[in-house]
């Protein structure tokens, strides 16, 4: 970066987080010199296979589990792919909510085209974004197969009663499946606790390398090998591990644990400042999602009226500005968040949305860098816009 460069105002860490020099030094030996392959017998391999249990057992500590439970995957989104297609495997009904990530949702719909007799109830949600346990209860037949509930929203930041939710699942004798993503690493996620059957979580959502994720299940879970021609995983998944990858997921997310409950209680305070300036400062700008303990500590999703979130975000990056207007897996769509739309906000203002998310390195001084744009660029937009041109409030 040249001295006359703005520097980078990032607030898209749901999207992704830098990778931690930690993490980075953990897996450069594995990049370079340490090169064995995991399953082989001779003491080299071993070295790397070693390395790849020891990751197994950081990652397992992190969400209160047994080693034996962690399987490594390619991200989350293969993770909730797995488990969502081998519980549908002979048909059966599966539930899930309007407003999962679409590594879930996409999943269900291919399953329902695909003629094996997958029926899939799609739970709606509150204004908020939280499931009912009501609704749940009364949406579980004698043929359901799975609930997928995922833990805390990409978007908005609703965290949901987990516990809660996966205790009915279990009074119910179905299986239950969480998307995980957003919450490890951020949040307190304990496997022993709280009855969850499957569990994705995904490397580069707290500080570890891209292209590695994990599936927790539960001992005495079974799921039919998700990959055939190896005995890796304990032929769960075959093909050769991403030995570097493993490494900095487990370095990372011992990290990440260990400074949990300091980074979650600092990151609020980042959050909660950020949406009282958005208040105080843009007028009919609206928060998606609720406040305080219910959300992930670093996701702020405002609406914003008359405005389209796309251009938001161009005048944002040209003033060194990351940010997201919903999943960044959906980025290049134009159709509104499907989330928004579950919660009942109007198609307009869906369209006018954007989500700050906040992590490690942010502070209040990128806080102050953002507000010195965000309203100017609102009021720029506004100024265009004729849907504004009425309002006396802007």
């Amino acid at each position: 970066m040249s001295s006359t460069q703005k520097p980078l105002l990032y607030f898209d860490n749901a999207a992704t987080t830098v990778l931690r020099p930690e993490a980075l030094d953990a897996m450069m030996p594995y990049l370079t010199g340490q090169y064995g392959n995991p399953s082989g017998i001779y003491k080299f391999a071993r070295e790397a296979r070693k390395a790849v249990e020891q990751a197994r057992e950081q990652v397992a500590k992190a969400i209160s589990a047994e080693a034996r439970e962690i399987v490594f995957t390619g991200s989350g989104t293969e993770a909730n792919n797995w488990v969502l297609s081998c519980a549908a495997q002979k048909g059966g009904h599966i539930i899930t909510a309007a407003t999962e990530h679409h590594a879930v949702i996409y999943v269900c719909e291919a399953l329902e085209k695909q003629g094996v007799g997958v029926e899939v109830t799609y739970l709606p949600v509150d204004a908020m974004g939280f499931v009912s346990p009501d609704d749940l209860r009364a949406a579980i037949r004698p043929d359901t197969v799975l609930i997928s509930i995922m833990w805390a929203n990409n978007e908005i930041g609703t965290i949901q009663p987990i516990a809660e939710l996966a205790a009915i699942a279990r009074e119910n004798n179905v299986l239950f499946h969480t998307d995980a993503v957003q919450a490890v690493g951020h949040i307190a996620v304990n496997t022993e606790s709280i009855p969850v059957d499957f569990l994705t979580l995904s490397a580069h959502k707290f500080g570890g390398p891209k292209g590695v994720g994990a599936l927790y299940i539960r001992k005495g879970r079974r799921l039919a090998s998700l990959l055939y021609g190896g005995a890796q995983e304990k032929n769960r998944r075959a093909g050769t591990e991403n030995v570097a990858g493993i490494i900095g997921m487990g370095a990372a997310i011992e990290l990440a644990e260990a400074e949990r409950v300091a980074e979650y209680n600092r990151l609020v305070g980042l959050r909660d400042s950020l949406i009282k300036r958005i208040e105080e400062s843009v007028p009919k700008a609206t928060l998606n999602g609720p406040r305080g303990m219910d959300r992930l500590p670093g996701n702020v999703n405002f609406s914003f009226d008359y405005i389209e979130g796309e251009s938001v975000l161009l005048l944002l990056d040209m003033q060194g500005c990351c940010a997201s207007s919903g999943s960044a897996c959906s980025s290049a769509s134009l159709e509104p968040s499907h989330v928004l739309m579950a919660l009942g906000v109007p198609h307009e203002k869906a369209h006018g949305s954007i989500r700050f998310s906040m992590g490690k390195d942010s502070t209040h001084a990128d806080i102050d860098g953002l507000m010195e744009v965000l309203p100017k660029i609102v009021k720029q937009l506004r100024d265009m816009s004729p849907l504004a041109e009425d309002d006396k409030e802007i």
